[in-house]
């Protein structure tokens, strides 16, 4: 699918793996909607003729209204990618005791709710746009995560929020068939982000060096060359693709 000319909406868009994917896809020549906290759009690196909005993922109404002004621009809206994502760690059980009910909800909440809502939101829009000759109308993109194959010690919450982007990735690309919509999900591994920044070299090291190859952490730029690969590659649908230099998390 051409990216130059259409309409793209970016949740997470403030940072990190999104920052990356809205510079790329704007460098790419799409007019691009970078959504995210306005605590976090207060924080971000503004890039040219990007328009940022504020709204949070887990309210349907608010992203409504982020995926309308994408949508109702002079480009077709053919492009949603889900990054926004939370991973706070806590054992089942723990020192403190049982694991919060109330985190275990938000992190779902967030990672694959508010997945959720962009997909059927965007698809909404992108579904009322006019083929290519192809057929097509569009792809949506999601981000789960390794943890969702090999979740560790504490992230029972956000391999079960990360399991339900994988899960759902087929079927909603077999939903979305009939509109031409194709639908991929990105499962990164261990991504160089703003999150890992607070963690210290030593720790960061011995992370890296259990990566099989190439032995560094991945970067934002990585998963964003991954987003335009999927956008352009129109027989890659219903697919979750690893980003993870072969890595296989352990236990802990």
């Amino acid at each position: 699918m051409e990216l130059s000319g259409t309409a793209a909406v970016v949740t997470g868009g403030a940072s990190g793996l999104g920052a990356a994917t809205v510079t790329a896809l704007a460098d790419g020549g799409a007019a691009v909607f970078a959504v995210d906290l306005p605590a976090a759009l207060e924080r971000a690196t503004r890039h040219d003729g990007v328009e940022y909005l504020a709204a949070d993922v887990t309210d349907h109404d608010q992203l409504r209204a982020a995926v309308a002004t994408a949508a109702e621009g002079p480009a077709p809206l053919r492009i949603a990618v889900s990054c926004a994502g939370i991973a706070p760690g806590a054992r089942l059980l723990g020192r403190q005791g049982v694991h919060d009910p109330a985190l275990f909800a938000k992190v779902v909440g967030v990672n694959l709710v508010g997945t959720f809502h962009l997909l059927a939101l965007a698809a909404e829009r992108i579904a009322a746009t006019e083929p290519d000759g192809d057929g097509q109308r569009g792809v949506i993109v999601n981000t789960a995560s390794v943890a969702a194959f090999e979740g560790q010690v504490g992230q029972v919450a956000y391999a079960a929020s990360k399991g339900g982007v994988v899960g759902l990735t087929l079927p909603a690309a077999r939903d979305l068939a009939q509109h031409g919509i194709r639908v991929c999900t990105i499962a990164p591994g261990i991504v160089d982000t703003p999150m890992m920044g607070q963690i210290d070299e030593e720790f960061r090291a011995r992370l890296a060096a259990g990566v099989p190859f190439p032995q560094r952490l991945a970067r934002p730029e990585e998963y964003a060359k991954l987003v335009l690969a999927i956008v352009d590659h129109d027989y890659l649908n219903g697919e979750t693709v690893r980003m993870d230099g072969a890595l296989r998390m352990a236990p802990r």
